[in-house]
């Protein structure tokens, strides 16, 4: 989930720099492919987070909750620390 969080913030940098284009078939499919698996993740971010309108947080919150599940949590439920 890492990689994934990290894949669509990039690309999302891209395409608001106009880098990638969404009327490119294969860049308009790893989009749309990536908001329908983060989705079910940022949504209920996004309706604890206060509206910060130009910047979406939720990628940020959901990138550093997979880095301390990582990181801490799953350690020490499977005994690792």
């Amino acid at each position: 989930m890492y990689w994934v969080i990290l894949i669509h913030v990039i690309m999302s940098w891209l395409i608001n720099f106009q880098v990638l284009n969404l009327h490119q078939q294969f860049v308009a499919q790893i989009w749309y492919g990536l908001n329908r698996i983060l989705e079910p993740i940022y949504g209920p971010l996004r309706r604890i987070l206060p509206d910060t309108r130009p910047l979406d947080l939720a990628p940020l919150v959901a990138f550093l909750i997979v880095i301390s599940l990582q990181a801490y949590i799953l350690p020490v439920i499977f005994g690792f620390a």
